[in-house]
């Protein structure tokens, strides 16, 4: 895949999500070479992510840390596959998006031996069915013809909608039930208008998000398993890069926060921020944190 059919897809992918997320530093594309970084801290870094909430946030915060560390850095908003493919052929420096071991696994088995596993930058994030604290249901099994036996989901191949899909196959009691898929943002919406007017809705849900700083919500229950055990966040970054920049390797190699940083930063997209100006205010109310990805980088 070229560069610029590269920036097509992110720009087709950001389209399809029905979100336009602004990056961090330049993202125009003639704002000259847009080659991968090219080592020092004045070189380029691009980052590739998908247009979940917790990526944006994440994505934004780790590339306003290299941006005042000096680096030109490009942020581009992929689907989830040719995410990791960018990272994998070198297109893209890296990526902290990858959820593992369950709703990447698939970019995993196909790209995980082209990429260099810097390990999690997040750990104790979940994934399953989620449902206002209102709903009388506590378990997948409790659930009969709530929400018109309908699960709002996100975008089609996202790990969360085809463990959905799998658990209307592995749970008798979801006989009938379907999961319609449309967006994050579109999902975030059509629950915040359930809750508001009481009305049961049954979505695809993960965390971290921002949803359970804002609304009431509860995990169902998932005694066959389906949506599997709790995942972590992890980096990945093409092959290289710590040779040509080895203080942006160390950055990425050192990010690590836990849910309430992300959410924090979520919520405050959420209310209206820019995911620049939240990821800004965060970087500048945690320098402690900053500070240990970025020790010894003067």
């Amino acid at each position: 895949m070229s560069k610029w059919s590269l920036k097509r897809a992110g720009l087709i992918g950001s389209l399809a999500l029905g979100l336009v997320v602004a990056g961090c530093g330049s993202n125009d594309s003639d704002g000259g070479d847009s080659d991968s970084a090219e080592g020092g801290v004045d070189g380029k870094i691009e980052l590739a992510y998908v247009e979940w909430d917790t990526e944006v946030a994440s994505t934004n915060v780790v590339g306003k840390v290299l941006e005042d560390l000096g680096y030109d850095v490009t942020l581009t908003p992929l689907d989830n596959a040719i995410m990791w493919e960018a990272v994998a052929s070198g297109e893209a420096d890296g990526m902290v998006a990858a959820w593992l071991p369950g709703t990447h696994a698939e970019q995993f088995e196909a790209y995980g031996d082209q990429v260099e596993q810097l390990g999690p930058n997040l750990e104790g994030a979940a994934i399953g069915l989620v449902v206002p604290e209102y709903m009388d249901v506590d378990s997948i099994e409790d659930l009969t013809d709530e929400a018109g036996q309908t699960i709002t989901g996100i975008e089609a191949g996202a790990g969360v909608v085809n463990a959905a899909e799998n658990a209307v196959e592995e749970y008798d009691n979801l006989d009938g039930w379907t999961v319609q898929t449309s967006s994050s943002g579109a999902m975030a919406t059509e629950l915040g208008s359930a809750i508001n007017n009481e009305d049961e809705i049954v979505v695809t849900g993960w965390s971290p998000h921002w949803k359970f700083q804002k609304y009431d919500l509860k995990y169902l229950e998932d005694p066959e398993g389906v949506f599997g055990e709790a995942e972590s966040i992890e980096t990945m970054v093409r092959e290289g890069l710590e040779d040509d920049a080895p203080e942006a390797y160390q950055v990425l190699d050192n990010f690590y926060w836990d849910t309430d940083d992300m959410e924090e930063v979520m919520l405050a997209i959420n209310e209206g921020a820019s995911p620049e100006d939240a990821a800004a205010d965060w970087v500048e109310a945690n320098q402690d944190k900053v500070a240990e990805w970025t020790e010894g980088i003067e």
